[in-house]
């Protein structure tokens, strides 16, 4: 009597999930953020702390990131689409395999994880340079720290002030870049685990498909 409806719910195709409406969405609080971290001054006081310039190629290297991940994330979705409801002059991942299948499954298993994940490897790269970015900033942060301690000949209490202020500028910039690179990293690494886990699915299901047609020959 319980064999039937569970039967049934497996049968069932896999719900699409709308992952380019998760990513727009995810893009809204990244904008709502970015208008009031400038609202607070927060930009003005990172960029302006960081002689060095690596805090805007962090920002610069995020940003473009994000908006790959945005298109990543829109083709995703059209394939799954297109694995749900084929549409007359659109090749997809699911007809390229269902064909190298024929040849070789190993060729073809290949072919499809290349079409799934291999741009993501690159990304999840870019995401890492971030993390090396901050820590290369922060080496040049305590280099400019040492720097300024290794011209001290004597100490002049009327220099103080200038000394202090030389002092936390190395300073700012090695905890600031680092900062920024940690948050870089994890927000696109975020992204990019999303991205990952909805391809898996996909894979899944190109191939479960593939299968059944094959055992349906």
């Amino acid at each position: 009597m319980n064999a039937l409806p569970f039967t049934r719910s497996a049968a069932q195709p896999r719900q699409i999930e709308p992952l380019w409406l998760e990513w727009l969405t995810l893009c809204g609080a990244f904008a709502f953020c970015t208008w009031l971290l400038g609202l607070k001054g927060v930009w003005a006081l990172l960029l302006g702390a960081d002689p060095t310039g690596l805090t805007l190629v962090i920002i610069a290297v995020f940003l473009c990131a994000t908006l790959w991940c945005g298109q990543r994330s829109r083709e995703l979705q059209r394939q799954r689409l297109l694995l749900a409801a084929p549409r007359a002059g659109e090749r997809s991942w699911a007809e390229d395999y269902a064909a190298a299948l024929r040849h070789d499954a190993g060729t073809a298993a290949d072919l499809l994880l290349e079409h799934s994940h291999g741009p993501h490897g690159t990304a999840w790269w870019v995401n890492g340079i971030q993390l090396k970015l901050g820590l290369l900033g922060k080496v040049i942060g305590f280099s400019m720290l040492a720097l300024s301690l290794g011209k001290l000949q004597s100490f002049d209490p009327s220099q103080s002030q200038d000394l202090l202020r030389s002092l936390t500028g190395g300073l700012g910039v090695a905890l600031l870049t680092t900062m920024v690179g940690l948050v870089g990293n994890i927000l696109l690494g975020l992204q990019l685990t999303r991205l990952d886990r909805y391809a898996d699915a996909l894979v899944a299901d190109i191939q479960r498909n593939a299968i059944a047609a094959h055992g349906a020959d």
